[in-house]
């Protein structure tokens, strides 16, 4: 079953985009607060009807407004996970899940139930507990429970996991990933988690003012976003100013000019040349944003031999448990800082005041023109 969707929507909230979710594959929508994904998982769920659009998931129609087609949520059998799990406090775990249940004989309905929160691995003792005698990670994984007691065709999560703590939140991380083997259902999930969405996700949808930005696997979205604004909200780190000039002497790759941060003092001709590759996209002379993932980072102990080999200093050394954050401020550029996370037996001696030499992967340089979206 394919979830494909299409939505169009000028009055608030504003919606525009298509996307779709194939069979046993998690999608996440990202973005910043109110850039519209809680309001697409309820065009999706039949909470709310869009202005034009269609949701169609394998070969039933739940949506499409030229149509006048609309079913309500009753009729979509959607699983919904809320981030406040939206249990019924004076039921047990076991009573909460046999709720979408009650089309069953009493002995089968409490069965189904007693299997699906053996599936998210709760005890007999725990499912007799009523919500607040639960951790927040048991209450979710009954609202996990619940939702897959409907049958659902369509998976709907709404930041399920923000309001679990860290420890509870990887299991819950680990249990999706079983439940995924099994379930051969479109899973849509809201985060505003970028690590989440990026570790659990097949592919984003990056979202912005109601509007589809850009959608693909992480990594591909990682390596060449859209535009600036997608960069930022992906959280690429390392995302410079630049002056595309133009082919360069190899076919297939062109000169980019790093440009100095606003308000760093230098001469522009004394600013280095790399060569990248070249799409043909770009004007000679257009100013340019490029961004570089953190892995297109080599950290060498010795001084630049190399046209993509940047004389440094360590600005910044921050240790988070197994890895350390680094900044790393250039020679050659005034006011830019590559930023990068390091873990192994290097990051031990890289402390503020260091110098090293940073050598860059000129083809995993992702150069986009200086426009709107």
């Amino acid at each position: 079953m394919t979830l494909q969707v299409e939505v169009e929507q000028s009055t608030p909230p504003p919606l525009a985009g298509t996307f779709r979710c194939e069979d046993g594959e998690l999608l996440a929508l990202v973005g910043p607060s109110g850039a519209g994904k809680t309001s697409m998982l309820r065009v999706l769920a039949g909470l709310m009807r869009p202005q034009r659009g269609r949701v169609v998931v394998g070969d039933a129609v739940w949506s499409d407004t030229a149509s006048g087609i609309f079913l309500p949520p009753q009729r979509r059998r959607v699983g919904l996970v809320f981030q406040n799990y939206a249990l019924m406090p004076h039921l047990s775990a076991l009573e909460n899940v046999s709720l979408p249940l009650l089309h069953l004989a009493p002995h089968e309905r409490s069965r189904q139930a007693r299997r699906w929160l053996d599936r998210v691995r709760l005890s007999g003792a725990q499912q007799t507990r009523r919500p607040h005698d639960l951790s927040g990670g048991e209450q979710q994984r009954v609202a996990v429970a619940r939702a897959l007691a409907r049958a659902p065709r369509l998976m709907l999560l709404d930041e399920p996991f923000s309001a679990v703590d860290q420890m509870n939140r990887q299991g819950l991380y680990r249990l999706l990933a079983d439940l995924r083997r099994d379930m051969a259902i479109p899973i849509v999930l809201v985060t505003h988690d970028l690590h989440e969405a990026a570790m659990l996700a097949d592919r984003l949808v990056v979202m912005d003012a109601g509007q589809v930005l850009q959608q693909g696997p992480p990594a591909a979205i990682h390596r060449a976003p859209r535009n600036a604004r997608v960069a930022d909200l992906v959280g690429i780190q390392n995302r410079f100013l630049g002056r595309w000039i133009g082919p360069s002497a190899t076919e297939g790759w062109g000169l980019l000019q790093w440009c100095a941060e606003a308000g760093a003092a230098v001469d522009p001709d004394r600013l280095p040349l790399l060569t990248v590759r070249d799409k043909r996209r770009i004007d000679a002379g257009q100013a340019v944003h490029w961004v570089l993932a953190g892995d297109a980072i080599t950290l060498l102990e010795r001084p630049p031999q190399d046209a993509g080999e940047f004389g440094a200093v360590v600005s910044e050394a921050r240790p988070l448990g197994e890895i350390t954050l680094l900044a790393l401020a250039l020679d050659a550029v005034p006011g830019a800082t590559l930023r990068l996370t390091l873990s192994g037996p290097q990051r031990r001696q890289l402390e503020v005041g260091t110098r090293i030499t940073a050598g860059i992967d000129r083809g995993l340089v992702h150069v986009m023109p200086v426009r709107g979206r």
